[in-house]
């Protein structure tokens, strides 16, 4: 806890601390004792005062390790260490030379701004030491002593004010590998998150995809068997209510049979995902002319068929939808509408292509799904038509037909090229 809290200088100085001052000063009690006088009163003087500084850094230092962390008590500590110190230097100048243990002290337990005034004052002490043999009433004597002051004070606190600044830059260096290291941590976090959000998004994806594929599916077999199946069946059955016309039974029959040709091709079609049979020799509207007049001689309801506007080129994916929404509504007017005649009608206006499909059968509630059979085909038809950010709406109500409109956007020409 001590040595973290301590600033660089003072960690080094920690390890010598102990054991410096203690060393230096029984060298000088031992200069002391050869050069004085054995028994006289300066002799006891001094040595009391070696006792003291002993005693005085034992209590205040050496055995109460936990005072280092108390700036108060340490300036105490370090006033009354120089004091003594300076009146030694004052009785005998060779104690000068136990000012290091000034310099480790100032450096160790006092803190800037106050470690810079305790080097100061060891400086003024040890330039006192040096001096000693000058007399302080003549002025040159007394410039001369206060150069030595200035030439022991200034380099001491330029060398504190250094260590000062080396300590604020190992802190601040110190704060920005913590930084660092809490920022790489915080990115770690990131990117193992992303990395799990990425693996959500993708098994998201995956089943997006999965259900989008079912849909599709769904939707071909609708438009494909399904309704071929739906018109089998229709002519078989009318086949059979034919009886002895044996004309009439091989229509039919002729009939069924192109329904399952045209089946089987566009369930090949939809497997391999290719654009529908209508779709691959002719425009939209010539593809849409050409199922209403096979829906036409196969049911036996005239068709009118209107292009309006002018014909330009949609995205393949539109052209399939407006197309397949076209076969449902005329093969829900085949099951359900037992309609007269039939008006089909591709628009193309400023900014999208509009399909209207109206009978003048009996209609139904919009309001009750269940009335039209409750099948797929309504379902599939919005479903392929919003896919394309487009629109479809319903209109029918009993004994007055139904009208089916699906619309949906131009894309821009840079978008289809």
């Amino acid at each position: 806890m001590l040595i973290s809290r301590l600033d660089v200088p003072g960690r080094r100085a920690l390890p010598v601390v102990p054991i410096v001052p203690y060393v230096l000063l029984a060298i000088l009690v031992v200069v002391t004792v050869i050069l004085k006088p054995a028994g006289g009163r300066s002799l006891a003087i001094d040595l009391a005062l070696c006792v003291l500084a002993a005693v005085w850094m034992l209590w205040m230092f050496t055995l109460h390790p936990a005072w280092r962390e108390r700036p108060g008590v340490m300036a105490v500590f370090f006033t009354g260490l120089i004091t003594i110190a300076a009146i030694l230097v004052l009785r005998d100048p060779w104690f000068g030379f136990f000012t290091p243990a000034g310099y480790l002290y100032a450096f160790t337990v006092l803190r800037w701004p106050v470690r810079l005034a305790g080097v100061a004052a060891v400086a003024v002490v040890a330039a006192t030491a040096q001096t000693s043999g000058l007399p302080r009433s003549d002025p040159l004597d007394l410039t001369l002593y206060l150069l030595v002051v200035t030439v022991n004070v200034g380099p001491m606190c330029f060398l504190a004010w250094l260590e000062w600044k080396n300590t604020q830059q190992n802190e601040q260096r110190k704060q920005a590998l913590a930084e660092l290291r809490e920022a790489n941590r915080r990115l770690e976090a990131a990117l193992t998150e992303n990395a799990g959000l990425h693996e959500r998004l993708l098994a998201q994806a995956r089943e997006a995809g999965v259900v989008d594929e079912r849909q599709r599916m769904a939707r071909e077999i609708h438009d494909t068997l399904a309704q071929g199946l739906t018109g089998i069946i229709t002519q078989l059955q009318a086949a059979v209510h034919t009886g002895a016309d044996s004309r009439g039974w091989q229509r039919h029959v002729d009939a069924a049979t192109t329904l399952a040709r045209e089946s089987l091709s566009e369930a090949r079609r939809s497997v391999q995902d290719l654009r529908p049979e209508p779709l691959r020799t002719a425009r939209l509207s010539e593809a849409l002319s050409g199922v209403a007049e096979r829906w036409s001689a196969l049911h036996g309801i005239p068709v009118h068929t209107t292009t309006t506007g002018t014909v330009r080129p949609l995205r393949p994916e539109a052209e399939v939808a407006l197309l397949r929404a076209a076969q449902e509504a005329l093969a829900n007017v085949a099951k359900h509408a037992r309609a007269g005649r039939v008006g089909v009608t591709l628009s193309y206006l400023d900014h999208e292509v509009a399909l209207d499909v109206r009978d003048d059968g009996r209609g139904f509630d919009p309001a009750r799904p269940e009335s039209t059979g409750g099948g797929f085909g309504l379902v599939a038809m919005r479903q392929r038509i919003e896919a394309l950010s487009g629109t479809l709406q319903i209109e029918s109500e009993p004994g007055a037909g139904t009208g089916i409109s699906a619309r949906v956007p131009l894309a821009p020409v840079e978008a289809q090229a």
